[in-house]
């Protein structure tokens, strides 16, 4: 096998939360170009299709199912959904997540829970659905953020909360599933990448962050896509429980 060719994920079933929009979008497509059927998931089930004909443009199989993670009957079913259809699971990429900026004295338990709920627990109940059928040589790909490392001036505690407690759980997950089952399990912590969410935060404030980004500039979703296909690959074989920073420098400035 050629450097290029452990790249490849001819003949791999993927399976991408939070498909429909952003980051997961991108996700998906880049899979599909390195040769990965995709299972689509996201709780907007009228967006996914838009994601699907860019899968199906690459040449590859895609299946959409409406899913909240938040769920853990809805997380089961997406991987039996995947099962029936593609056959098997060899690829797990959790990116469903949800995004909040209250101060810390007016934010409600309902809007923390629902948080934690969404990027932490869901992104468990993903894991562990996935886990039940993957074979050796299976890869889970959770997405933390650097707000699991770093501050970005906003108030974003149960954000920050959650994605910090994905770095646990990857390191955890890496461990119990190693050896016994095969099963590689890294995430990446992206930095600002122009996205849905992003476009939420206040006019002028991804601009304000760059002179804290070495490289200048927020980053393309395709360069954060390419290093997500690296990572679950064969390129990455002997990676686990490691969270790859992507951010052009922002946590080291």
């Amino acid at each position: 096998m050629s450097v290029l060719d452990r790249f490849r994920l001819d003949g791999r079933v993927a399976i991408v939360t939070g498909a429909s929009s952003g980051l997961g979008v991108a996700f998906a497509q880049a899979l599909a170009e390195a040769g990965a059927d995709v299972v689509l998931a996201a709780r907007r089930a009228d967006r996914l299709e838009q994601t699907a004909e860019l899968v199906r443009a690459a040449g590859r199989r895609a299946v959409t199912v409406e899913t909240d993670i938040a769920d853990p009957e809805q997380a089961q079913r997406m991987v039996d959904v995947a099962v029936e259809q593609l056959g098997k699971v060899d690829v797990l990429i959790n990116n469903a997540g949800i995004g909040t900026a209250v101060p810390a004295t007016k934010e409600t338990p309902d809007e923390f829970r629902r948080v934690i709920d969404i990027n932490l627990n869901g992104s468990y109940w993903a894991a562990q659905a996935a886990g039940r059928v993957m074979q050796p040589g299976s890869s889970i790909l959770n997405i933390s953020s650097v707000l699991g490392l770093t501050t970005a001036r906003l108030p974003q505690a149960a954000y920050a909360s959650s994605k910090a407690a994905i770095i646990g759980l990857t390191r955890d997950l890496a461990q119990q599933w190693g050896a016994r089952k095969g099963i590689r399990v890294n995430a990446i912590a992206p930095g600002f990448f122009e996205t849905e969410m992003t476009d939420e935060y206040l006019p002028g404030y991804l601009d304000s962050m760059k002179p804290r980004i070495v490289l200048g500039r927020t980053g393309d979703p395709e360069e954060i896509a390419a290093t997500a296909v690296w990572l679950v690959s064969e390129a990455a074989g002997y990676v686990t429980g490691q969270t790859i920073v992507v951010d052009g420098g922002l946590t080291i400035n």
